[in-house]
């Protein structure tokens, strides 16, 4: 169970991500989670919205170079170590992390991860073998 993230060429810019935002606003496409990477010429802005379809209609139309890729959601108990406990139960068993980033929900009892691995199905039965919830594209429609 993977989540899709849509993954921008954004040029490092003034308005460059308002650009970008502005037109999935205007759209009516909702961004539930989003990163920004950098050099000095130009970022990757990765998002997870509520209408990856439509939003990447969007993009295109507006010029936007992006991709599409399968990233692993994970819930955690908001208190503290709930991020460490994660993230040591992939590396015991030699899950190394592309990338992470965190977001949140009108849902107190959990912050959400979104991790990038070589391997999303050996991440998946390592994170649920140890209790630790993963969470798909329809758990995130419902959680808003």
């Amino acid at each position: 169970m993977t989540v899709k993230q849509i993954s921008v060429f954004i040029e490092n810019k003034i308005g460059g991500l308002d650009d970008i935002t502005a037109s999935l606003a205007n759209a009516g496409i909702n961004i539930r989670a989003l990163s920004i990477a950098e050099t000095s010429d130009f970022g990757i802005l990765r998002l997870i919205v509520d209408d990856v379809f439509k939003a990447g209609n969007v993009l295109k139309e507006a010029g936007h170079v992006y991709s599409l890729t399968d990233v692993v959601a994970v819930a955690g108990e908001d208190k503290p170590g709930s991020i460490a406990k994660i993230v040591s139960v992939l590396a015991k068993e030699g899950i190394s992390l592309e990338y992470a980033y965190a977001f949140f929900t009108r849902n107190r009892d959990y912050a959400y991860m979104i991790i990038r691995v070589e391997d999303n199905d050996a991440a998946i039965k390592i994170l649920r073998n140890n209790n630790i919830p993963v969470i798909g594209d329809e758990d995130l429609a419902k959680m808003w």
